[in-house]
């Protein structure tokens, strides 16, 4: 049975599970809708700061990894702004897979979440204090559903207001829970004690995060059963380190799962960041308690357990990121040795190994990519140049030349006339079958799945990047048809046809390579409309003296009315593969913001 048919009954037996848990127990119930409400006013608060940020925050994202400096900035500030450092996380990872932000800039902004993420805990210390948050959150509620009815700004600001409001109240429920439960909790009685305990805790920590996808949640269900003596200070100390290891482990399975090698490399980082973390924080827990307990008696407030946790988790993660600070560059190096970039199965000397080969896959696109427009569009673009790249070697082949001939620095002119050896000439069909088909169906879908709202640029973009892979695609088919009558005619001998097929491939792998260099120059500008336009004018005045050769060797007797249809139907074909590749060329045009954000990572990494 697969998961998915899995999934309901696995829904209906924890969902009689907990209606019979909640029939039990009432303290149980009020503590499980306290958790509930609070996980749903921070998935509000996010939604309306993200709705009110726009694209802004992505655009700061791409201007604040200049320097480490301002990458820590933006990850301290942006984790604080929107409460969820796992956002900003995968922010960092959508950018660093599509190549807007280099890997030490997002390690930066990981170090800076980090340290982002403990400020929240300090509010929910503060709120979790004994004192009623629903007079508060009450009126909230009000101005949070009139601002739904004041346009889309109005809308995430009410939205942010209802996620505070819920907030508040879920605080309160959480609050309301434990109390209710009194001692019931058992964690006093689990019958472990000194190391044992404190590994019992972290791994409570680790899965609770994992399960509730949110540090906040675990942490302020730790804060709240302190307040309700359930939890001893050290076991939730045990508890925030626990959680934040668990905060990485969707960052990692997003990262490792939804993106490419760019952002696999930022997610392992994340947890080994927080993995190291933790265990320092478990070995030097002793150190840190103290630290903690007497900074927390100089700032007056060393007998409020919840304000201590909230001063260890800071410490914690101030103390890894120090850590960690010196490291950048030589962490960057390691994890691309350790993580090399993904490469193509190289084409087989001979045909007859290409069936063993495996199918090519989309390199640069990835779920995490989907979170933004920009990262989205950016992942496209660079998937497309390699579906290019794929089409180009495929078109070489079916005129039975080496795959990566079109792009050395000076071909040699003798292969353009030379005959086919052996079985140099790979069948296309079965080469875009292995080599295209796959990268066109994964950019497909990916394009498919974007959900975000787009301006009318990016829709453009959208739209000319579905029908540059068509062309694409349809260039290499096309090559498929002329590799019929090329292969056996380039192998005859010295005949007026076989001249005709050779001057055919000689202008054709000679405009492959002219578009090549072409796509390579600064677009929009008047070198590259000009180059084009040249080349327009070449090409043309090719196809017709092709046409003129034809007639004449018609005339002449050299071939006779069977063959003259053969070859000017595989100078249709030549024509078609130089259009579609043309008209691809164009559609790849970046929206102007995304050129900006992507000139800015160069700058940088120059830098």
């Amino acid at each position: 049975m697969t998961l998915d048919k899995l999934r309901l009954p696995l829904f209906v037996l924890l969902a009689a599970v907990l209606g019979w848990s909640f029939w039990r127990n009432d303290g149980w119930l009020l503590l499980c809708a306290g958790l509930a409400i609070f996980l749903f006013g921070m998935q509000c608060l996010e939604e309306g700061l993200r709705q009110l940020a726009g694209g802004s925050l992505e655009k700061l994202l791409a201007r604040s990894t200049g320097t480490p400096a301002r990458g820590l900035a933006f990850g301290i500030v942006g984790t604080t702004l929107l409460q969820s450092s796992t956002l900003v996380s995968l922010l960092a990872i959508a950018f660093l897979g599509s190549g807007l932000i280099q890997l030490a800039g997002g390690i930066a902004i990981i170090l800076g979440a980090n340290l982002g993420a403990t400020t929240g805990i300090w509010l929910l210390a503060l709120a979790g204090q004994n004192v009623s948050l629903a007079p508060a959150a009450l009126p909230m509620l009000v101005f949070g559903v009139l601002g739904s009815f004041a346009g889309p700004r109005g809308k995430a600001a009410g939205r942010v207001l209802l996620g505070i409001a819920f907030i508040f109240l879920g605080i309160d429920g959480l609050r309301a829970g434990f109390e209710a439960m009194g001692g019931s909790t058992g964690f006093d009685a689990n019958g472990t004690t000194g190391v044992a305990q404190t590994l019992l805790f972290v791994l409570i920590g680790l899965v609770a995060t994992v399960v509730l996808q949110s540090t906040h949640a675990v942490l302020m269900l730790a804060l709240a059963a302190l307040a309700g003596g359930q939890l001893q200070l050290d076991q939730s100390l045990a508890i925030a380190i626990g959680s934040n290891v668990g905060s990485s482990v969707s960052t990692a399975v997003v990262g490792m799962f939804g993106s490419n090698r760019s952002g696999q490399r930022l997610a392992l980082f994340h947890v080994l960041f927080n993995v190291t973390t933790a265990v320092l924080a478990l070995l030097l827990l002793t150190p840190l308690t103290w630290t903690m307990k007497t900074l927390a008696g100089w700032g007056g407030f060393g007998d409020n357990a919840l304000l201590q946790l909230a001063l260890f988790h800071t410490l914690f993660n101030a103390g890894g990121v120090a850590l960690f600070w010196p490291l950048q560059q030589r962490m960057a190096d390691a994890l691309t040795k350790w993580l090399p970039d993904r490469t193509d199965p190289a084409l087989p000397e001979t045909a007859a190994d290409a069936p063993a080969m495996a199918q090519v896959r989309a390199h640069h696109l990835g779920d995490s990519a989907l979170k933004s427009p920009d990262a989205a569009a950016a992942a496209v673009s660079l998937e497309l140049r390699h579906l290019g790249t794929l089409g180009l070697e495929v078109i070489c082949q079916a005129l039975c030349l080496p795959a990566d001939l079109y792009r050395q620095p000076k071909p040699d002119p003798a292969l353009l006339d030379a005959r086919p050896e052996g079985q140099a000439c790979h069948d296309v069909g079965q080469l875009y079958r292995q080599r295209v088909k796959g990268v066109y169906g994964d950019l497909l879908a990916f394009m498919g799945r974007l959900a975000a709202p787009l301006d009318e640029e990016y829709q453009r973009f959208w739209t000319n990047s579905r029908l540059a892979a068509l062309q694409l695609v349809n260039a290499v088919k096309d090559a498929k048809h002329l590799q019929k009558n090329l292969g056996p005619r380039l192998r005859e001998g010295d005949t007026p046809l076989r001249a005709a097929y050779v001057e055919l491939r000689r202008n054709l792998f000679w405009q492959i390579v002219a578009l090549r260099e072409i796509a390579w120059t600064a677009r929009e500008t008047s070198e590259w409309t000009e180059r084009l336009a040249a080349l327009d004018g070449r090409v043309e005045a090719q196809d017709a003296r092709q046409r003129e050769r034809l007639f004449e060797l018609m005339r002449e007797g050299a071939i006779d009315g069977l063959e003259a249809g053969s070859l000017l139907n595989d100078q249709v074909y030549a024509a078609r593969i130089y259009a579609n590749l043309r008209q691809s060329l164009d559609n790849t045009r970046e929206p102007g913001s995304l050129r900006r954000l992507r000139q800015r990572a160069r700058d940088e990494a120059v830098a």
